[in-house]
C-alpha cells in the first residue's frame, strides 16, 4: 500500500505502517551516520546533552557526497543499518521513532522498535543521486568536523521508503524471504 506521512509523525499514524508498505516522508528528518552515533551514544552516557531533540525524530543513515554547484546536496543514499545497531536501542529509549537505512537490524533493535512504537524503513541503495533530488534543504547542525558524517538536517519531499519493521514487530525481510520460499521454492 502506497502512503504519504508528514514527519514529524504521530504515534498512531506509525502504528497504522505496516512492513511492505511503501511510504513518501515529507518533512523535517536528520542525518546521522556511525560516527555521530556513537559521539551521541558516548554523551548521552556521559549526562551531557546531544545536539538535536531525539522526541519524535527520524534519522537517515546517509553521508551525502558533496554538492554539485546549484543543487541542495550530493548523491543521498542510505548505508548500512547495522552499523548504528549498537547505539539505535538507547536513541530509540530517549524518543527516536524512524529510521531509515538499508539491511537488517539485530534483535536487540528490533525489540527496542517494538517497544518504543517506532518504525524503521530502506530506501533503496544505489539510487543516492535520485533520493537527492527529493532533498529540498540541508544544513549542517552538529559535529562538522565529521565531514560528511556530520549531524543535518533535512527538509524532504516524498522521499520514497519501504517500511522493513514496523511497530508491531512485523520484518519484511523475515516474511518476504518465508513467503519467498513457500510460494517459489516449493
Amino acid at each position: 500500500m502506497d502512503r504519504h506521512l508528514t514527519v514529524p509523525a504521530s504515534e498512531a499514524e506509525l502504528t497504522e505502517l505496516n512492513a511492505g508498505d511503501y511510504v513518501y516522508i515529507t518533512g523535517t528528518i536528520y542525518t546521522a551516520r556511525d560516527a555521530a552515533h556513537k559521539r551521541m551514544y558516548d554523551s548521552m552516557k556521559a549526562g551531557e546533552s546531544i545536539p538535536l531533540s531525539l522526541d519524535g525524530t527520524f534519522i537517515y543513515y546517509l553521508g551525502p557526497t558533496p554538492a554539485r554547484p546549484g543543487t541542495v546536496i550530493g548523491s543521498a543514499g542510505p548505508t548500512t543499518s547495522s552499523r548504528m545497531d549498537k547505539y539505535t536501542p538507547t536513541l530509540l529509549d530517549k524518543g527516536l521513532k524512524g529510521m531509515i537505512g538499508k539491511g537488517k537490524r539485530n534483535a536487540e533493535v528490533h525489540e527496542a522498535i517494538v517497544r518504543n512504537k517506532a518504525v524503521y524503513f530502506a530506501a533503496i541503495g544505489g539510487a543516492g543521486a535520485l533520493l537527492s533530488k527529493c532533498i529540498k534543504k540541508a544544513e549542517v547542525i552538529a559535529y562538522d568536523d565529521l565531514g560528511t558524517e556530520a549531524i543535518r538536517k533535512l527538509y524532504v519531499e516524498d522521499l520514497p521508503v519501504i517500511v522493513i519493521i514496523d511497530s508491531k514487530g512485523n520484518d519484511l525481510y523475515e516474511t518476504a524471504a518465508e513467503r519467498y520460499f513457500e510460494e517459489v521454492v516449493r
